[in-house]
């Protein structure tokens, strides 16, 4: 990674025994191509198989197999490019990355060096308080998996499994321009979203599809970049932040302490929450890396190009951005809307030809909130956009209550069955007869003379007589209604 930062402010500070401190950190995410066929043979690259069953003659680096590039691989890795508003690279090369390592057959790795299939770009990361943060892209490469080391199915002997080994492989190569913990974990989660919008990534970080190299270094505010280090294969936008904090914390205490930090890899260590150190770091001549001699450059022209940038989707910016100016959303609520495609999707069948900001409250609070309290994602819930579409409706037509509307969704979320019907059958239709309306606040007023005196004197308490008027109408009365005439009769 070239450790250049476009970044102008400083971030959130660390406090130090010396000062304060800020930390710079910059990411390289490997993304696994949404593809049936690995990068250059016709092996599946389905996840889950028995060991060794999808290992082609090229995956195992048999003599005399030769590669050939999946052409599907590389318009996953343009669309990809391009929906990171990235410039896209009509000719690019590959190159041989070479290291040993158990499971890598063939001694090298496939990849890309100086000229990348896609360069610089941009993805814009929403942080709480709506603030926005420009991280810059420098590069975008394919490159093959290695196979997978297994050290816990022998007590003396490790086994290999390459039923990864040639899976196509994205990696995307941002500057350093994040400043925190939640700001690294913050661009892992928007870039996932992109690459989901896209199609080109299934961003299942448990199965490995994605992961991130995290780089991390200190320095004092104003100061020369320090010596970064960098934290291999973190698996979870959690264990990013984790591994951040800690990491940035041991580097200030290193050089607080009079040491130097040592440019290195190092590894997270989930269950104790620590980095510990892998290997030196490796640099660009350690790999010898020089061209493929069994691949020409890749090279297509602006037609193709045209093609690909006409099919892409709607993307998570737009689409915020749409919410807002369409459907009236506050920023945070279409933030949170358009975070997933499937969220995004589910709430505009829930609004279409309602009240879109009541359907964003009910889809955000209750709906999201049910399902994260439950551990469900949204293709799972009990309680369908029509049904979420249904209760919006009963509201804004006055048949139930905003009280109401919450049991009638714990119904339909535990037990099912369309909202209307359960209304009708548990006789929850919200009371809008004014005479016995009426007839419930007289009776609370004549039982409570004496708060009568205190809302007089304190028209705020007129809200404890609204309470009281719900709870004796077992909360069908409706709201305002009731609101209206308390204040009438206490003529406040």
């Amino acid at each position: 990674m070239t450790f250049v930062t476009s970044r102008k402010d400083t971030g959130p500070l660390i406090d130090g025994a010396t000062g304060k401190w800020e930390v710079v950190i910059g990411m390289e995410v490997h993304a696994q191509v949404l593809s049936k066929a690995k990068l250059f043979s016709g092996a599946s690259a389905e996840f889950g198989a028995e060991p060794n069953a999808h290992v082609s003659f090229v995956d195992a680096a048999m003599p005399g197999m030769l590669p050939v590039i999946n052409r599907y691989c590389v318009e996953q890795a343009v669309r990809t490019g391009l929906g990171l508003k990235a410039k896209i690279n009509k000719r690019s090369t590959f190159d041989r990355k070479n290291y040993f390592y158990p499971d890598l057959p063939a001694g090298y790795q496939i990849s890309q060096y100086k000229d990348p299939i896609v360069g610089e770009g941009v993805v814009i990361v929403d942080m709480p308080g709506g603030k926005s943060i420009p991280v810059e892209i420098e590069r975008l490469h394919l490159e093959q998996d290695a196979g997978k080391s297994l050290h816990d199915q022998h007590p003396d002997q490790s086994f290999v499994d390459l039923n990864r080994s040639g899976v196509a492989l994205m990696e995307i190569v941002s500057r350093p321009d994040l400043r925190s913990s939640e700001e690294a974990a913050a661009y892992l989660k928007k870039l996932r979203a992109i690459l989901r919008y896209l199609g080109t990534c299934d961003g299942n970080m448990e199965e490995g599809s994605m992961r991130a190299d995290v780089n991390v270094s200190v320095r004092k505010v104003g100061g020369p970049l320090g010596t970064r280090c960098e934290i291999k294969n973190v698996n979870s936008m959690r264990f990013v932040a984790a591994a951040v904090e800690f990491e940035a914390r041991r580097q200030i205490d290193v050089i607080e302490g009079g040491g130097t930090i040592k440019q290195e890899t190092r590894l997270f260590d989930s269950k104790k929450g620590e980095t510990r150190s892998m290997r030196s770091k490796e640099e660009a001549h350690d790999y010898r890396y020089f061209p493929d001699p069994d691949l020409l450059p890749l090279e297509f022209d602006e037609a193709f190009v045209g093609r690909i940038k006409a099919s892409l989707p709607e993307l998570p910016d737009d689409k915020k951005d749409r919410f807002m100016r369409d459907y009236g959303l506050n920023a945070y609520d279409a933030g949170v809307l358009v975070a997933e495609r499937e969220s995004a999707d589910f709430y505009e069948r829930v609004a279409k030809g309602r009240d879109a900001k009541l359907a964003a409250n009910w889809v955000v609070n209750e709906l999201f909130g049910r399902l994260n309290k439950e551990g469900k994602a949204i293709g799972e819930s009990p309680v369908s956009a029509a049904a979420m579409g249904s209760i919006v409706s009963l509201i804004s037509d006055g048949t139930i209550s905003g009280k109401i509307a919450k049991d009638v969704f714990e119904i339909a979320w535990t037990e099912g069955g369309d909202p209307a019907a359960i209304v009708e059958k548990r006789g929850l239709r919200q009371v809008t007869d004014m005479g016995a309306i009426e007839a419930a606040v007289d009776k609370v007023i004549a039982a409570n003379p004496q708060k009568v005196e205190q809302a007089k004197a304190k028209p705020s308490l007129a809200g404890w007589f609204v309470g009281q008027v719900m709870k004796e109408t077992g909360g069908k009365a409706n709201p305002q209604a009731v609101s209206d005439l308390v204040a009438k009769k206490l003529g406040i």
